[in-house]
């Protein structure tokens, strides 16, 4: 399934289009892979009033649902006001869930619904979910870093992929709590996809020193309205801890506000 801009919001109502989902690619350090942790999180929207929405057909079609039933075989949704919907959603084979929940995000992947009674009414059934992603708004948040003072993001490792003393520097186009995007120019850099660079060291201006692995998720070329040609490369934190966590929140949070600032004429 091809989802739209993986940094959107969750605020928004649905829409009816896929636009909230997430790619769970670029948050693998949110996913829950335990069954005791992913029966806890689904276990607390059981508790909950919250609503989930349901996408199927490649994200074309959409119902809003919600949890009634988890137990260690499946979990059990609530069935949707719409008859045709509820149709097209047992005749689909994936079924992507979206959830908030104490302003936690919550998706997780379903397959093959079926129909049950529950409790004298008709309902879905599922097997759980594999994984589960869950973060809060600020961690999937993707910061179009400053043009100003701009993020650098040093890389040990020659053009070769080989690890040396040399440090190659990117500048870091947008940054989240899951990751990263930096641009090269092509030469000094080779990126493939499931490439990890070790010890890399971003500078985030004011608040501190991040070094992590960086994990290539996809690479692609762009060229500047210079018309300069670079690599753009799309990251994830590998075992981000938390402290360094923090610091990436802090410098969204901090950029933000001077953002904001500027604004409305106060800085």
């Amino acid at each position: 399934m091809a989802l739209p801009d993986p940094h959107a919001s969750d605020e928004a109502e649905p829409s009816g289009k896929s636009a909230t989902l997430l790619e769970p690619a670029d948050y693998g350090q949110f996913l829950l892979h335990n069954r005791n942790e992913i029966l806890y999180v689904l276990r607390t929207l059981l508790a909950g009033t919250d609503n989930i929405t349901i996408y199927f057909n490649e994200g074309r079609d959409f119902l809003l649902s919600a949890v009634i039933g988890v137990d260690e075989h499946g979990l059990t949704l609530d069935y949707g006001s719409s008859s045709e919907m509820n149709q097209r959603a047992l005749e689909a084979d994936k079924h992507f869930c979206v959830t908030s929940h104490d302003k936690i995000r919550i998706q997780f992947l379903l397959r093959n619904l079926r129909l049950v009674t529950y409790q004298g009414g008709p309902a879905f059934r599922a097997a759980l979910p594999d994984t589960v992603l869950r973060l809060q708004r600020r961690e999937f948040y993707r910061l179009t870093t400053p043009i100003v003072n701009p993020v650098k993001c040093q890389i040990p490792t020659d053009a070769q992929g080989h690890v040396l003393p040399a440090l190659v520097d990117a500048n870091v186009i947008d940054i989240s709590g899951g990751g990263l995007a930096f641009v090269v120019p092509p030469k000094d850099l080779v990126l493939e996809t499931g490439t990890n660079f070790a010890d890399c060291r971003v500078q985030l201006p004011e608040v501190g020193v991040l070094i992590t692995t960086l994990e290539v998720r996809n690479v692609f070329d762009i060229t500047l309205r210079s018309g300069l040609q670079v690599t753009r490369a799309g990251c994830q934190f590998s075992s981000l801890p938390g402290p360094m966590l923090t610091l990436v929140q802090r410098y969204i949070i901090k950029v933000e506000r001077e953002r904001k600032a500027r604004a409305s004429g106060m800085a």
